[in-house]
This record gives structure tokens, sequence and C-alpha cells, in this order.
């Protein structure tokens, strides 16, 4: 596919994907970016190992457009749940911006993230995975060859090591 067609390409699909996705996650960056990333999908497909492959159709452009849509929500609620869960444990006295004009919610997630890398290997791997993947123990098990009984121990007790660092200010160690 030469430079011309996929600029045709994104001109003809960019604005139909962009208001699909906008009305799922109504964040107009975020609907932008989903948008971005389908056609790219899209565009990539035809340059596979098969040589040149016909542009995708517009049912599978809206589906993926809606399942990446639809993921991002999940994302947020997944930040969003994790937020609320270490706030109602006492950790909203540390989350407190202090002169900063990012927001409180974004500038919690950071401060978390922080912490998260924080962690040794095995805790961060199964925070990471749980949390922000949204996996399932019979998943991770699945993935990582250990015993659901061991990762449920191992998620327990990085919460544990994650609550005792954001609560004692350390999530930059």
């Amino acid at each position: 596919m030469t430079r011309e067609e996929s600029i045709a390409f994104y001109k003809e699909h960019a604005r139909w994907l962009f208001n699909i996705s906008l009305r799922i996650v109504r964040e107009p960056a975020l609907a932008e970016e989903i948008m971005q990333d389908t056609i790219l999908k899209a565009l990539r497909q035809t340059h596979g190992p098969e040589g040149n492959r016909k542009l995708p159709e517009r049912a599978w452009l809206a589906k993926t457009c809606i399942r990446a849509s639809i993921d991002a929500l999940r994302r947020i609620k997944r930040e969003r749940l994790f937020l609320d869960e270490y706030a109602s444990d006492g950790a909203s006295e540390y989350f407190s911006p202090a002169d900063s004009d990012i927001p409180e919610e974004r500038l919690s997630v950071n401060k978390i993230k922080a912490a998260i890398e924080s962690l040794s290997d095995p805790y961060r791997l199964i925070l990471n995975l749980i949390l922000i993947e949204g996996l399932d123990y019979e998943e991770i098990s699945s993935i990582t060859g250990e015993r659901e009984g061991t990762l449920r121990t191992q998620y327990s007790r990085a919460r544990k090591m994650l609550a005792a660092r954001l609560m004692a200010g350390q999530e930059g160690l």
C-alpha cells in the first residue's frame, strides 16, 4: 500500500472511528488515540508476511474500535476502583496534591504506579496482572505456571506491601 493510499484510508475512516470511540469513552483525546490505533492496526494487516492483502472491511474496523474503546473504559474503571480501595484503607490522607496542576486522580494513579514499580518482581507482576491487566488467577496461573493458591498469597502480600509503602510515603524507593 502506498503512502497516498494510507492517507486516503485514514481520511475516509478517521472521523467515523473517532465518533464511534467518542460515544463510548466520552473523552476526545482517548477517542482519538483509539481511532489512530485502530487505523494503524488495519494498515499493518496490509503489510503482513503474506504480501499485499486487502484492507479490512468497515465491520472489522468498527468491531476493533469498539473493543479497544471498551478495553479503555475497563482500564479506567480498574484504576478508579484501585484508588477507591486504597482511599478507603486510610491512604487518602497520603493523596493530597500540593501545588500541582495535575488532577488529584491522575496524581494518585501516578503515585500508586510508582509504588507498584518499587516492589520486587513477583509482587509487582501479580499486581500488574490483576489490577492493571484485569486477569484472573486462573489466567495468570496458565501464563506463569504458578498454582492459584500461590498467586492468591502473593497478591495478598503485595497489596499489604503496597499499602504500607503508600502510607509511609516510600513509593519512590
